[in-house]
C-alpha cells in the first residue's frame, strides 16, 4: 500500500469512529454502580457505548438499561471523574481493529497496550466484540486430534483442533497450573490468553513462564481482580474476537479464558444493577444466556477457515460441581476435565479426576485398539477406588478376585504415570510412556 493509500485507508477509519452528528445528554444521576443520563435514550441502544468527560482525559461508559426517563450507564473504569450536570455523549458500539502484529502484545479489555511496548497497530477493518458465532450448517467438522503435552489429557480426555473444553475445579486444586501447562502446547499458529479477575500478582508469573515458549505468538488480554465488573466481563469477548480475526486468517488457534466464573460473576454484578432479579444462587437470567453466546463463539470456523479450540476454566464456588454456572457450562462444551481436591491432597498432579472427567470428541483421536484400552483402563481405577475403603479395614484377600488383583497391582502405576509438572519434559505419545510404566522392570 502506497503512502496515498495508507492515507485514504487512516481518513477512512477516522470517519468510522468520529460520527457526523454528535449526540449528547446530561447526568442526573451518579452511584457507586452507575450513572443515570437523560436525552439519549431515543438515540441509544443495548451494549452500545457513552463517553464522558473532556478530550483529554475521556472514559466510557457502556448502556445497560433504557427507559423513557433515561439511560442507565455501567462504566468500564471504576472512579468517573464525572458529576451531576455534565455532558455524555453516544459513542456507539464498542469495536476493534485487530492487526495480525498484536502477536507478543498485552492489552486490556478495551484493546490498549499495558506492555509499555508503544501503541498497538491497527488492522483494517473494525469488527464488534458482540460477534455472533458461524452458522450452524457453515462450519467445518472437528476431526484432527492435537497433542497437549499433558498425559493424563492425551490418555482420558483427548483434545481435538476447534474443540471447547473446560477444566472444573475448585480453589487451590492445581486449575492454573494445568493451564499454564496447556499454554505451552504446539502446533498452535496463534495464542489468545484472557485473565479475568486475576490476582496482579500471577499476571507476570503466567508471561515470564507459563507462556514463555509460546510469548511471540500469543495475544493476552488482561482483566485483573480490582478491575471493575464491566471491564472483567468485556475481557473474555476482547479475547475472542481477537481469536476469530486470527481464525478467519486460518490460522489454527490456542483460546485459552481463566475463568468463565468471573466472567458469569462480572455479568450478574452488571445485570443486577440494570435492575435485573436473581433466580438462582444471585445471578440473573441474562448469565445464562451470555454464557452460551460467549462459547459457541469458539470452536471450527467456516469451510477454508481456521479454528479455535478453546480451553475454558471453571472456579467451582465451594467445590459445589451441581452449581449453576458450572452446570450451564458444562452442558455447553464439548467436554469437562475435573479436578479433585482429594487428588491434589494425595500430592497428585494433575489432579484430574478421570472418572469424572470426559472429552466428546474423544473417538476422533482414539484408533480403535485406543479406545479399548482406556476403557479397561477407567474400569480398573473405578474399581482401585471403589474398593479402597475395603482394603483400608483389611478386607482384601490377593486371589479371591483376579480383576482387582489387577487393579491393585497396575492402578498405582497409572497414577503413576499420568503425575507430571509444569518443569517436566512434555509428552510426545502418552500411550507408548505409559506402557514403558506398566512394563515389569527387569530385576
Amino acid at each position: 500500500m502506497n503512502a496515498l493509500g495508507r492515507l485514504e485507508h487512516i481518513v477512512n477509519l477516522a470517519c468510522e469512529e468520529l460520527p457526523k452528528v454528535r449526540v449528547g445528554g446530561i447526568v442526573t444521576e451518579v452511584t457507586p454502580t452507575h450513572y443515570r443520563v437523560s436525552g439519549l435514550s431515543r438515540f441509544l441502544k443495548l451494549g452500545e457505548c457513552v463517553s464522558f468527560g473532556n478530550s483529554e482525559r475521556l472514559q466510557y461508559g457502556e448502556v445497560v438499561r433504557l427507559d423513557d426517563l433515561g439511560t442507565t450507564v455501567k462504566t468500564f473504569e471504576p472512579n468517573v471523574e464525572t458529576g451531576l450536570g455534565e455532558f455524555a455523549y453516544r459513542v456507539g458500539p464498542l469495536r476493534l481493529a485487530p492487526h495480525p502484529n498484536w502477536k507478543g502484545r498485552v492489552i486490556d479489555a478495551l484493546g490498549r497496550p499495558i506492555d509499555s511496548a508503544g501503541p498497538m497497530p491497527r488492522g483494517e477493518h473494525m469488527v464488534s466484540v458482540e460477534s455472533a458465532p458461524p452458522a450452524a450448517m457453515e462450519r467445518t467438522r472437528v476431526k484432527r486430534p492435537l497433542r497437549s503435552g499433558v498425559r493424563v489429557i492425551d490418555l482420558f480426555t483427548p483434545i481435538c483442533a476447534g474443540q471447547r473444553i473446560g477444566i472444573f475445579a475448585g480453589s487451590g486444586v492445581g486449575k492454573s497450573t494445568l493451564l499454564a501447562m496447556l499454554a505451552g502446547s504446539k502446533g498452535f499458529d496463534t495464542v489468545v490468553i484472557a485473565l479475568v479477575g486475576e490476582r496482579g500478582r500471577e499476571v507476570r508469573e503466567f508471561l515470564d513462564d507459563a507462556l514463555a515458549a509460546n510469548r511471540k505468538v500469543a495475544v493476552t488480554v488482561v482483566s485483573t481482580g480490582d478491575e471493575s465488573p464491566m471491564m472483567r466481563r468485556l475481557a473474555p469477548k476482547t479475547a475472542m474476537t481477537i481469536a476469530e480475526f486470527f481464525r478467519d486468517r486460518g490460522d489454527s488457534v490456542l483460546l485459552i479464558v481463566d475463568s468463565v466464573t468471573r466472567f458469569a460473576h462480572a455479568a450478574r454484578d452488571v445485570a443486577l444493577a440494570a435492575g435485573e432479579p436473581p433466580v438462582a444462587r444471585g445471578y440473573t437470567p441474562s448469565v445464562f444466556s451470555d454464557l452460551p453466546k460467549l462459547l459457541e463463539r469458539a470452536g471450527p470456523g467456516k469451510e477454508g477457515d481456521g479454528a479455535i479450540t478453546g480451553i475454558f476454566s471453571v472456579l467451582v464456588d465451594g467445590d459445589d460441581h451441581n452449581d449453576p454456572v458450572a452446570d450451564c457450562i458444562r452442558g455447553t462444551l464439548d467436554g469437562h476435565i475435573v479436578l479433585d481436591r482429594s487428588i491434589a491432597d494425595q500430592g497428585r498432579f494433575p489432579a484430574v479426576n478421570v472418572l469424572s472427567s470426559i472429552s466428546r470428541l474423544a473417538n476422533h483421536a482414539w484408533s480403535k485398539e485406543q479406545q479399548n484400552l482406556v476403557m479397561k483402563l477407567r474400569a480398573l481405577i473405578a474399581r482401585f477406588e471403589d474398593t479402597r475403603d475395603l482394603r483400608l479395614m483389611g478386607g482384601y484377600q490377593p486371589g479371591q478376585d483376579a480383576d482387582l488383583d489387577q487393579a491393585v497391582s497396575l492402578v498405582p502405576k497409572i497414577y503413576e504415570a499420568m503425575m507430571q509438572s509444569p518443569s517436566d519434559k512434555a509428552s510426545e505419545d502418552a500411550f507408548r510412556e505409559l506402557a514403558e510404566t506398566l512394563q515389569p522392570k527387569a530385576s
